[in-house]
């Protein structure tokens, strides 16, 4: 047999209006009425009262005079009381928490597998959790991130700076940081409200994503995929840092580096290195063009010196004739 829920709403558009005894008139008479759950054999009756309407033109009590839409029979097995309402949200709630729990693990565990992957010094998966300072200030910058994406900026900021006490390394909530970042030692690094980075990138101690000081809105560079920032670095200004693009260490970049690309030097100069593929953490050999301009310097002085000397020795034997 099937069982039908029949919806009766109750509308009374002057119920502000009305005395406190004919208030409780009305309350009374509803609580009874709402009691019937069983009105014929497979008929059950589900009601619920409507709050007022903001300002009635007319003061009346009336039943729902429309014709019931399509929602107000329902097949169904069981009686559904606002109970059963709060307790589907809640486990809807329950839901998402649950799974939100499992995303954040899933990162966490990313994030040390790329850490025991690049540091040769990494013996443990423990050792990284409880120790590595770079990966203790992402698990803080999520969550201060979260918090700033909820407009809770103040929380946020405080939420950076306790990591940036703990760990040594600064980042804005309000940065954008893709997945599998890795930020080797870490201390000193900064990373601006606006900088963005891609993933699977690598950062050493002392980086610096900043600004300039002039500029407003978007600030701070943008790094790319798979892109290596060595120790010391600075990257100042807006601009985009080509994915598979390395930093040489101490560099001071102001520009644009294309992609797969190598940039030395204060200021940062780009050497393109087409055809070679480079270990990601090899920082040490990195051609230098300052170092080979000075290198072209010394050979040209040693060539006029030559020249002098030969003209000194002819003159002198001029004189001797």
């Amino acid at each position: 047999m099937k069982h039908y829920r029949i919806h009766v709403e109750f509308r009374m558009p002057g119920l502000r209006r009305l005395g406190e005894d004919t208030i409780g008139t009305v309350v009374q008479a509803v609580d009874a009425f709402r009691g019937i759950k069983h009105i014929g054999d497979g008929v059950k009756l589900h009601t619920r009262v409507m709050k007022p309407d903001p300002e009635p033109e007319e003061e009346e009590n009336v039943l729902r005079d429309e014709p019931l839409s399509e929602d107000a029979f329902e097949e169904t097995g069981e009686y559904s009381s606002p109970a059963d309402a709060f307790f589907s949200e809640a486990e809807e709630k329950a839901k998402r928490l649950w799974d939100s729990v499992l995303r954040t693990a899933e990162e966490i565990k990313e994030d040390i597998d790329i850490i025991c992957e690049r540091d040769p010094a990494a013996r443990s998966r423990a050792e990284v959790l409880m120790l590595y300072s770079g990966l203790h200030a992402l698990l803080i910058y999520r969550a201060a991130h979260a918090l700033h994406e909820k407009g809770f900026c103040f929380t946020a900021r405080a939420m950076s700076q306790i990591g940036r006490l703990l760990t040594g390394i600064e980042i804005h909530p309000g940065a954008q940081i893709g997945r599998g970042l890795f930020i080797d030692h870490g201390s000193g690094v900064v990373i601006g409200e606006t900088a963005i980075i891609g993933d699977y990138c690598t950062l050493y101690q002392g980086v610096t994503l900043g600004g300039t000081g002039k500029d407003t809105g978007k600030r701070h560079p943008t790094l790319g995929d798979h892109v290596m920032v060595g120790a010391g670095a600075k990257l100042l200004g807006n601009f985009t840092v080509g994915s598979g693009s390395k930093i040489a260490a101490g560099a001071v970049v102001l520009g644009e580096v294309p992609e797969n690309s190598t940039a030395v030097g204060i200021p940062a100069r780009v050497v393109r290195r087409a055809g070679q593929k480079v270990d990601d953490l090899d920082q040490t050999h990195i051609p230098d063009p300052v170092s080979q301009a000075l290198c072209r310097i010394g050979v040209r002085l040693e060539e006029m010196q030559a020249k002098i000397d030969a003209l000194e020795k002819a003159g002198t034997e001029a004189d001797a004739q």
